[in-house]
């Protein structure tokens, strides 16, 4: 599911679309990039707009931009925490 949100989602970053026109180059149905797209609409980070009967889509840069600040502090604190194990001596090497 990730990889498809993913791919949902990159190429999204170009230009606002509706939906019906997405799955074009996806492996996914409409209704799976609707519901793809909901689920990226409730956590904030899309946006949408009324065009006539359809609904356009578009990325919300200030969420995605506090997305990959909090993932980038998350990997970071895991990547200290690694380097902190890998560095202490094992009860083994004493």
């Amino acid at each position: 599911m990730f990889i498809t949100r993913r791919s949902s989602t990159s190429g999204r970053r170009r230009c606002s679309r509706a939906p019906a026109y997405a799955p074009a180059g996806l492996p996914v149905s409409r209704p799976a990039v609707s519901q793809h797209l909901k689920i990226l609409k409730d956590a904030g980070l899309v946006q949408d707009v009324a065009a006539g009967t359809r609904r356009i889509y578009r990325l919300n840069p200030v969420a995605l931009a506090a997305l990959r600040d909090q993932l980038d502090t998350y990997w970071q604190r895991a990547l200290a925490g690694y380097a902190e194990a890998a560095e202490t001596p094992d009860e083994e090497e004493k």
